[in-house]
């Protein structure tokens, strides 16, 4: 597309870009050198979810993240090494605790999985959801931001999309927002994360870019 690059991460050599920043930083992560992946090994009881449905508040998950005020296209990919009941990794975006929006499988023991997408507008969360019979597996994330409208798709090749989710997030457009990788282990703890990159590259304010 030939956009301007807000950051490429490729996860080679000692350290993480200096773009990018940790909240919730879990106890052990490290970079792998020979596979050039980034490995989050998640922390027990954390999460993102907001209110509906359980009745509970949860903010702790890891999420490795740059800032932007630039309409955006964020892409990783990912494999996930579950444990327990609705461990997960993937991308996320976020404004605040009551407004973000995060995509990944989310694991489920002894029977499918579930693929989708969280979106948490003004301190209530929902969850869409698609059956995959896949556990441990390699997908590819991609969420396009354009004004106030999310787009979230995944890809098993990295060539071919299939879209998961259309969304609005209620903030407002010219403060920063956070964009990045993470994951979580809401029930157990010591998920193991490998992300082969991030990548997130500015774009124009044509919806039409959300499809290419």
């Amino acid at each position: 597309m030939g956009n301007k690059c807000i950051v490429k991460e490729n996860f080679v050599g000692d350290n993480i870009s200096d773009l990018l920043k940790w909240r919730c930083e879990p106890q052990s992560w490290f970079l792998d050198k020979e596979s050039s992946q980034l490995v989050f090994i998640s922390d027990e009881k954390t999460d993102y979810w907001q209110n509906t449905h359980y009745g509970f508040h949860a903010d702790n998950g890891h999420f490795l993240y740059a800032k932007t005020k630039s309409n955006f296209r964020m892409t990783t990919k990912v494999k996930a090494l579950p444990n327990n009941k609705y461990d997960q990794a993937g991308l996320m975006i976020r404004f605040s605790e009551e407004a973000w929006v995060k995509t990944s499988i989310e694991y489920i023991p002894g029977g499918s999985s579930k693929l989708g997408a969280v979106v948490t507008n003004r301190g209530y969360s929902d969850w869409s959801t698609q059956y995959v019979d896949d556990q441990d597996i390699e997908l590819f994330y991609r969420i396009s931001k354009i004004g106030q409208n999310c787009y979230v798709d995944f890809s098993r090749d990295g060539d071919n999309w299939n879209q998961i989710r259309i969304a609005h997030l209620d903030y407002p457009v010219d403060e920063e927002i956070l964009a990045g990788i993470y994951a979580c282990s809401p029930q157990g703890k010591g998920q193991e994360a490998r992300f082969n990159f991030v990548k997130i590259e500015e774009l124009g304010d044509d919806p039409a870019v959300a499809y290419l």
